[in-house]
C-alpha cells in the first residue's frame, strides 16, 4: 500500500515538473507559436513517466520514512527480527500492515468500549453495541428527534431499530480475540 502511495506521489511530482517545464518554455517562446498547452503538458508528463522505474519507488523519501517509523515501532514493541534478515523483515512488515488493515474495529463508537453484542446497521454497515445503539435511538425518539449514526463522517441521519441486525461475524471475531487473550494468560 505504501508503494502505491509512493507511485501516486511520483506521478504528482512528474505532473508538477511537466507544468513547470511548459511554463518555462512559454516564457521563452512566442505564445502564439505554441498550439495546445494541454497536449504539451501531457507530452512532457508522459516523457517523465516513461523514464520512471518501479525500483525507484523504494527510494521515495516518504516510503523510506514510513519504513523507518514502522521499524522503530517494531523495535519498541519487541517485534524485531534477527539482524541480517532485511528481506524477511520487509515481508513481515507487509504482512503486519495487511493484518492490521483486515482487523475489524470491535470498539463501539458510542461507548468507546469493546462491543458485547454487536449490531450492524443495514443502511450504512456500521456496527454498534446493542444496548448503546438502542439507548441512543430511544433517547433521540423521546426528544422527538432522529438518531444519527455516531460514526464520524457517516451521512446516515436516521437510524431505526428495524435497520439493525446482529453482527454475527464481528461477534465471532470478538469471542475469538477473547479466547486468544485468555489462552495467552494460561501459558
Amino acid at each position: 500500500m505504501m508503494l502505491e502511495y509512493a507511485a501516486i506521489d511520483r506521478e504528482v511530482n512528474h505532473f508538477i515538473q511537466a507544468v513547470e517545464q511548459v511554463t518555462h518554455q512559454i516564457r521563452h517562446e512566442d505564445p502564439e507559436k505554441i498550439s495546445e498547452l494541454k497536449a504539451l503538458v501531457q507530452e512532457k508528463f508522459n516523457g517523465l513517466q516513461n523514464t520512471a522505474q518501479d525500483s525507484d519507488l523504494r527510494r521515495n523519501e516518504k516510503y523510506i520514512q514510513f519504513k523507518e517509523n514502522l521499524q522503530e515501532a517494531r523495535k519498541q514493541g519487541g517485534l524485531q527480527s534477527p539482524e541480517g534478515n532485511e528481506k524477511e523483515n520487509e515481508n513481515e512488515m507487509d504482512d503486519d500492515i495487511a493484518v492490521t488493515q483486515s482487523q475489524r474495529n470491535t470498539i463501539c463508537p458510542i461507548t468507546q468500549l469493546e462491543m458485547v453484542s454487536p449490531m450492524k446497521n443495514k443502511k450504512c454497515n456500521h456496527s454498534y453495541d446493542e444496548q448503546a445503539i438502542l439507548g441512543l435511538i430511544k433517547s433521540r425518539h423521546n426528544q422527538r428527534k432522529k438518531a444519527r449514526c455516531p460514526v464520524v463522517g457517516c451521512d446516515n441521519a436516521d437510524i431505526k431499530q428495524s435497520d439493525l441486525v446482529p453482527d454475527t461475524t464481528l461477534k465471532r471475531a470478538i469471542e475469538g480475540r477473547k479466547k486468544q487473550g485468555s489462552s495467552r494468560l494460561t501459558m
